[in-house]
């Protein structure tokens, strides 16, 4: 079965959110290192979990193809 344009373009906005929540997460924990810290921060992983969850969406999306 062929993905729809409509369920294609949702994908790739999904993927673009995903990166968007990796690059946050990084930069989280740059900073978490520059300020010594040396657990990791809560913030990066709820952000890490939303971004898990985005893919899964994703796959499941996909699946669809």
């Amino acid at each position: 079965m062929a993905t729809s344009p409509d369920v294609s373009d949702l994908i790739e906005r999904l993927r673009a959110v995903s990166e968007d929540l990796a690059d946050r997460a990084i930069s989280i924990l740059s900073e978490a290192m520059r300020e010594g810290q040396t657990k990791r921060p809560a913030n990066e992983k709820a952000i890490t979990q939303a971004r898990r969850a985005v893919e899964k969406a994703i796959a499941t999306l996909e699946s669809l193809r």
